[in-house]
């Protein structure tokens, strides 16, 4: 079995000229365990890498969110109620009085299909 040269991505222009081969090997279709396949499948772990930390996608804050599905959708606070509990604790999470239960992450993440992961990542506002 022949060797994929790998060389990893350390500058910009390193990203760019793999995504230029990644492009070009996609074109050529490859067969399945071929040479070219494989280093398709290296390049695009490699292009995978960088991207995370060079272009991390962040997730949003969690309140603006829901906001967000507010205004989209045309809810009102009473319309979560069903989510997070009496109109009271609606009003205290959407303005930051007061954070989220487990039960209630639970809820708007089965129910509105928000994803877990913004309700944990480093952005967490603080309650003011």
């Amino acid at each position: 079995m022949s060797t994929v040269p790998v060389t990893p991505l350390k500058t910009a222009l390193d990203y760019r000229n793999a995504l230029n081969r990644i492009d070009a090997l996609l074109i050529l279709n490859p067969p399945p365990f071929s040479e070219l396949d494989d280093e398709l499948d290296v390049l695009s772990t490699l292009v995978h890498a960088y991207e995370q930390t060079h272009h991390a996608i962040l997730y949003p804050d969690p309140i603006d969110a829901i906001k967000y599905l507010m205004e989209e959708n045309g809810w009102k606070n009473k319309d979560l109620e069903q989510y997070i509990g009496p109109k009271s604790r609606v009003s205290e999470i959407l303005n930051r009085k007061r954070y989220f239960t487990l039960q209630q992450i639970h809820n708007l993440h089965k129910h509105l299909g928000l994803p877990l992961e913004i309700f944990i990542n480093e952005k967490m506002p603080a309650i003011q």
